[in-house]
């Protein structure tokens, strides 16, 4: 059942969040090449269509990270935190419904719902993790250029 590599996608995807906000490329999130057993049934059409949603869903997360990464580089920081306060309102209620989605249809597919709890919590926190590590990128080089004052 390609179920289990679909969570651990979004899973991984949560937990790739400081490379979106280091600014680094994240490498892509495909599961390991496996060959499928000969019993194994292809998937069902409700698995790609949220294998589907999975994948849009990343591709969101990245077009958040890259928003917040531009509000965060702002000269005028209080603009900044403005901008970056609406960003996370915009994307968190698209967040938490994915987060939703992807618990409901796994437990409906037989994934263990304590597990599947802790996804959720893990995914609903991508915008504000993001947000605290796009924030503290963009204060480290103004912090490594500041002069250092004599005690």
């Amino acid at each position: 059942m390609r179920l289990l590599s679909s969570v651990a996608a979004v899973a991984a995807l949560a937990l790739t969040t400081p490379a979106f906000a280091a600014g680094q490329t994240p490498a892509p999130q495909t599961a390991p090449a496996a060959a499928p057993a000969p019993a194994e049934e292809a998937d069902s059409p409700e698995e790609a269509a949220f294998e589907a949603k999975g994948e849009a869903f990343g591709e969101k997360m990245e077009t958040m990270s890259n928003e917040m990464k531009a509000a965060a580089a702002q000269a005028d920081k209080a603009k900044a935190k403005t901008d970056l306060d609406a960003l996370q309102a915009r994307y968190q209620p698209e967040v938490d419904a994915f987060a939703q989605e992807l618990q409901a249809f796994a437990v409906t597919q037989g994934a263990p719902a304590d597990q599947m709890a802790a996804v959720v919590v893990q995914i609903q926190g991508i915008p504000a993790k993001a947000r605290t590590q796009i924030e503290q990128a963009a204060a480290a080089p103004a912090a490594a250029a500041a002069p250092a004052q004599p005690q």
